[in-house]
């Protein structure tokens, strides 16, 4: 054990597993290099920008502290942490992770599959969320804070123990047959490990959000018409840009624990695949809080307040920024989970 972790500061582990399982490596800066890393700079920076915003937006309007809209603060959290780790492990690739130490290297790709863990374990609290809300048919009560507390704190906890089992020592340094092509210092059974665990949240969103709609459509208040249209396009969104985003990349992880080492040349790009599962953290506030009308205006405020003084310049009257605009439930995604004899769909005083 002494010998393994000695090996995590040995700084040509990394040049020695990348030697093995790739057929070339990526010591060039090309100019499609810098393309590509703009690129995703920018993307990243995006995520950041519009889940900050949407954090400050939650935070500082009280009407938005209600169960959903915490869990959607938790999801916007874990997606902001997704960009800035998404940017550390681009700046830290192509010709720079040969003079990594395996320590380094661990911690590179801990930090970026820890953040995309807890995002998709966000999305999952917020469909458990939903499911014991709508489906359990149950009023919030004085357990709502700890149950909150509980799926908040799970999500991170388990994220945190599935990203850093490599460092713990699940990983492939003195074992070179068995190390992953995509992931030279992870072991293949890691790799099927994640990809299962995933695959299994996958289902489990699915089938939660099934459910809802079941209970939904069987309950004898009237929401047909545009309500039920409004739900189901909401739902459609999220399971289907959630299986749009991450299906790719479950999909060349599999791959490369079937396949021998240097016998699949698509696993060589596989870092195109990774990037595209970021668009989930890209697209997450758009779906869960873009269709809340509501949170999309109180997001916005800094905006219109920044283009109110630009537009008045020298005046000091108007609106004061402290004053918070009444919340309605307007939204589409409001209209139609809105069931009139139902109290179940009440958290605080805004409709989710």
């Amino acid at each position: 054990m002494g010998s393994l972790y000695s090996e995590y500061l040995s700084p040509s582990k990394v040049l020695e597993h990348y030697n093995y399982t790739k057929e070339t490596l990526d010591t060039q800066e090309t100019t499609s290099r810098w393309v590509a890393l703009a690129i995703i700079v920018l993307i990243c920076f995006t995520i950041v920008v519009e889940n900050l915003m949407v954090l400050i937006a939650v935070a500082r309007n009280s009407k938005f502290h209600s169960a959903m809209y915490l869990f959607l603060g938790n999801l916007a959290a874990s997606d902001l942490l997704t960009g800035v780790a998404f940017v550390a492990n681009t700046l830290l690739s192509g010709p720079v992770t040969l003079g990594l130490t395996p320590l380094e290297w661990f911690a590179r790709e801990g930090s970026a599959f820890i953040t995309l863990s807890a995002s998709v374990f966000s999305l999952l609290a917020i469909a458990i969320e939903r499911h014991v809300a709508i489906a359990k048919v149950k009023l919030y009560g004085s357990d709502k804070s700890c149950r909150m507390l509980l799926l908040i704190v799970a999500s991170w906890l388990i994220s945190l123990v599935l990203g850093g089992l490599p460092i713990l020592g699940w990983n492939c340094l003195g074992h070179l047959e068995a190390c992953s092509t995509v992931l030279p210092l992870y072991t293949k059974h890691y790799v099927l490990c994640v990809v299962t665990i995933f695959s299994v949240i996958l289902l489990a969103i699915v089938a939660l959000y099934v459910r809802i709609y079941c209970v939904v459509r069987s309950s004898h208040v009237d929401v047909t018409g545009p309500q039920t249209l409004a739900l189901l396009k909401t739902v459609t969104i999220v399971l289907g840009v959630f299986i749009v985003c991450w299906l790719p990349a479950f999909s060349i992880l599999l791959l490369d624990y079937a396949c021998p080492v240097r016998s699949c040349p698509v696993l060589y790009k596989a870092h195109y695949f990774f990037a595209f599962a970021t668009l989930n953290s890209l697209l997450n506030p758009v779906i869960y809080t873009w269709r809340s009308r509501d949170l999309r205006r109180e997001v916005l405020r800094p905006l219109q307040c920044c283009r109110r003084a630009a537009g008045v310049q020298g005046r000091r009257g108007g609106t004061p920024g402290h004053r918070l605009l009444p919340l309605r439930s307007s939204s589409s995604l409001e209209r139609g989970t809105h069931m009139p004899t139902s109290p179940t769909f009440l958290e605080g005083n805004t409709m989710v």
